[in-house]
């Protein structure tokens, strides 16, 4: 018995190990040689941490190709990687990790004072891991410990559908979900990618999204190590570094936001991109004019497709054939994809929306410690109900065309109206409270909390007061005051009203 997510993501870096995995802005590089010996070292030091096949680790550090080779070092270890958002606050630390139980949690070394009692309560041992700056500096514990560690590890044997990974993903109770991967959920959906993004060992990917969450993760690294490719391995996006990079790529998955701020560069231009072979995006809706406007700038169509956190990806548009502006595409090969009646659970006609559900190896294995959340969201049949309502056009391709539970996607980040609610809902003077998310030029999306209040109250005074309560990216961008709430005859806040009377108030943002 192997480890099929370990030996599968490096099954072709293997046949030649000098072969270049990553290429970081700081100068230095990886080899394939070097994951495997790097890999191990962490897997070493989680053993020896206590770390057994199943236990959690929990994840909290800034990106750096360390913290990529810690994911796989839980992974040859038989552990259950979980990464945590970097802007969560410690409030927030503080339920995942009483809910998930980790074994170690890892942090910035900046964040431990704050932190440690947030672990010691969670009874999970905690270590630090920073981003390298030179071998004279420590980059914390686990790298201390890391790097005194053996370079050589007997990958722990696992079965397809041990979990790998578990990711947070919010809910509208305001009670975040863990979901569940398997190494088969991992496994499938990066070799389903490869071959149907057509990635191959002459790919080089520049990789600049964060690494806390399933795109970046697992879409992007999971699939350019599986084809046995390279990346170039940013910190973060930014656009100096991009263009900076992209003579050296061919190919880039990025979130609308990456391909707005492009277009807002003069440096994008056909001759800057002639090069390239793949663009794609996801988290998030791409609107028709930046597709188009993307076209005329580079001659080249962005492709984008269709995920989620519990799924991985389940849609994309072709490689070959018309990548239609609007739509993530078609079911990828091995995916079952349906549109039903929300209320009845039946299929509908094609071209009728309605809620999307899917059914295939990439779909997760329920939540965490959740079995009724699971069975709730699960068919009889197997398919899981996503609550994206959608629908099939007479050609096939499948658009989004809207979420349900008024989930707010902005920046590539999904944001639940209820966890903001329950965060302004506890402070003096709010009544009540409406989160809804309205068009914003770059995120795609902006918070916008709509609050009920005493007379006095401030705008400012409630930001403030959420900057600590609340990670960055769920903050509203703007809180507008109303002296009541619109609701329908059964009392349920009217959010499409408020959406529709807002809609405007972050265009000029």
């Amino acid at each position: 018995m192997t480890n099929p997510l370990f030996d599968g993501l490096l099954a072709v870096g293997r046949r030649d190990p000098a072969r270049r995995f990553a290429i970081l802005p700081d100068g230095r590089s990886y080899s394939y040689q070097d994951v495997e010996a790097v890999s191990a070292r962490f897997a070493n030091a989680l053993v020896d941490l206590g770390v057994q096949p199943g236990d959690r680790v929990a994840v909290q550090v800034e990106k750096s190709i360390e913290a990529l080779m810690l994911y796989l070092g839980t992974v040859r270890a038989g552990g259950v990687f979980l990464p945590l958002n970097t802007a969560y606050t410690p409030a927030e630390i503080e339920y995942f990790l009483t809910d998930a139980g980790p074994r170690v949690f890892v942090c910035d070394p900046a964040k431990r004072n704050v932190l440690a009692p947030v672990a010691e309560q969670a009874r999970a041992a905690i270590e630090t891991l920073g981003v390298w700056s030179s071998p004279d500096i420590s980059a914390g514990s686990l790298s201390d410990k890391a790097l005194a560690a053996p370079p050589e590890f007997s990958t722990v044997a696992r079965e397809s559908g041990d979990l790998a990974a578990i990711l947070y993903t919010s809910g509208t109770t305001g009670r975040s979900k863990g979901a569940m991967l398997t190494q088969d959920n991992l496994l499938s959906n990066a070799e389903v990618l490869r071959e149907y993004w057509r990635f191959t060992d002459k790919d080089v990917l520049l990789h600049a999204l964060p690494i806390f969450h399933t795109h970046g993760l697992f879409v992007a690294s999971n699939t350019a190590m599986i084809a046995g490719g390279a990346m170039i391995f940013l910190p973060k996006f930014d656009v100096d570094e991009v263009f900076r990079f992209l003579p050296d790529a061919t190919a880039m998955m990025g979130v609308p936001t990456f391909y707005t701020r492009l277009l807002a560069d003069k440096r994008l231009t056909r001759e800057a991109t002639a090069h390239m072979r793949l663009f794609t995006s996801g988290s998030a809706p791409l609107l028709a004019e930046t597709h188009k406007a993307f076209e005329e700038r580079t001659g080249m169509r962005i492709l984008e497709r269709y995920g989620m956190t519990e799924t991985n990806m389940s849609t994309s548009n072709p490689y070959e054939g018309e990548r239609r502006a609007g739509t993530v595409g078609f079911p990828l090969p091995g995916v079952a994809l349906r549109i039903v009646d929300a209320d009845t659970g039946e299929p509908l006609p094609q071209g009728e929306i309605g809620v999307i559900e899917v059914k295939g190896p990439n779909v997760f294995a329920g939540y965490w410690q959740m079995p009724e959340k699971t069975a709730a969201e699960f068919r009889d049949d197997g398919f899981f109900i996503t609550g994206d309502l959608g629908l099939i056009d007479a050609d096939g391709y499948v658009t989004i065309v809207g979420r349900g539970k008024d989930l707010v996607i902005s920046g590539g980040f999904n944001i639940y109206p209820k966890e903001v609610e329950l965060a302004l809902d506890e402070l003096p003077g709010v009544v009540e409270s409406a989160v809804i998310g309205v068009p914003h030029p770059d995120f795609g999306e902006g918070v916008i909390g709509v609050v009920v209040g005493a007379p006095d109250l401030k705008e400012e005074e409630l930001t403030g007061a959420l900057k600590e309560r609340l990670a960055r990216f769920k903050q509203p961008k703007r809180i507008v005051f109303v002296d009541e709430l619109p609701r329908n005859t059964m009392g349920k806040v009217q959010k499409n009203v408020l959406r529709d009377r807002f809609a405007t108030l972050l265009s000029d943002a």
